[in-house]
């Protein structure tokens, strides 16, 4: 097992390491966990998605976070995105077993920045919305039926168990609503972890329909908030975000889109041509980015090409 080293309090008693270095930033983040490990040849029909290979195929996991590194990335986000105590279930894990899962998760990550030679690298554990464990495409929605209380002690449990293997940071990632804001900004408060904040979204709103300005306005106050933005969205719904975030949080701006193709689920396939290009990154940088990556259908080449537009500057 490879730990993460100390990290020096921050007032408020959170670790300072990964802060300080956004703080020195930007950081690239990697791309596409699930493309990159489609491009390897494994087969992710299935509802846990990349998390199977926790399972299944670990090395898997390592090698595409270090194929990531080598490309320029300098934070890795874990493979636990789908990952859930009720999914493992489903597959004959116990609640002890589901964790370890969970917590291997973050592991392999590190074994992957361990390998990928001089220079400090960062792990991200990702912590994916509800409606990811369901599998029907409802984290693009929100609006579940359930309330704040209810999904704050659906996470809680999942993000504990995280947290306790040792991440730089958590990612709470492509949360399509401010009701799941507010629940998972509950469960993380007093962890001593830092966190980024990140919603799915489309014209200005969350997949939820609710305003960006809204949604990012929950981070200001909440000290474990180290970076508030969007992820899993057009680069142009990106590029309307990121000064948005910057100007409503006060806070650094995460920002990883997907490649700007579009999933047609009736042809169960991706179309269109892709949109993330350098010119968008150096304008996200621009206006307040400190964490700026790729997610579904950005791979290697563009996280190289996105690495050399942030050291360029």
């Amino acid at each position: 097992m490879v730990t993460s080293p100390p990290q020096p309090p921050l007032p408020g008693g959170l670790p300072g390491s990964f802060a300080a270095a956004l703080a020195a930033g930007p950081l690239v983040l990697d791309g596409g966990l699930s493309n990159q490990l489609v491009a390897a040849g494994y087969v992710l029909a299935d509802e846990l998605w990349s998390a199977r290979l926790l399972m299944d195929r670990p090395q898997a996991l390592v090698d595409a976070h270090l194929g990531y590194f080598r490309a320029g990335a300098q934070v890795a986000i874990t493979a636990s995105y789908q990952a859930s105590f009720e999914g493992f279930a489903r597959r004959g894990v116990d609640r002890a077993g589901a964790a370890r899962l969970l917590a291997s998760s973050v592991e392999l990550a590190r074994t992957a920045a361990a390998s990928a030679g001089p220079g400090r690298r960062w792990v991200a554990a990702s912590v994916g919305p509800y409606g990811a464990v369901l599998a029907d495409g409802s984290e693009y929605r929100g609006r579940y039926g359930l309330s704040v209380a209810q999904l704050e002690r659906w996470h809680r449990p999942r993000v504990e168990v995280l947290a306790a293997a040792g991440p730089d940071v958590l990612a709470l990632e492509t949360v399509p609503d401010v009701d799941e804001a507010e629940a998972l900004l509950r469960v993380v408060q007093g962890l001593g972890v830092p966190v980024w904040l990140s919603f799915s979204a489309a014209g200005g709103l969350t997949r939820a329909g609710q305003p960006l300005a809204e949604a990012f306005a929950m981070a200001a106050e909440v000290p474990e908030v180290v970076a508030v933005g969007v992820n899993c969205c057009p680069p142009p719904d990106a590029d309307l975000a990121v000064p948005l975030a910057a100007q409503v949080s006060g806070k650094p701006v995460v920002v990883y889109p997907n490649s700007g193709e579009r999933w047609d689920a009736g042809a169960r396939g991706w179309t269109g041509g892709a949109t993330f290009r350098g010119d968008r990154v150096a304008l996200w940088v621009g206006d307040g980015a400190r964490l700026v990556g790729g997610c579904c259908r950005v791979g290697e080449r563009e996280i190289g090409e996105l690495a050399r537009v942030v050291r360029g500057r």
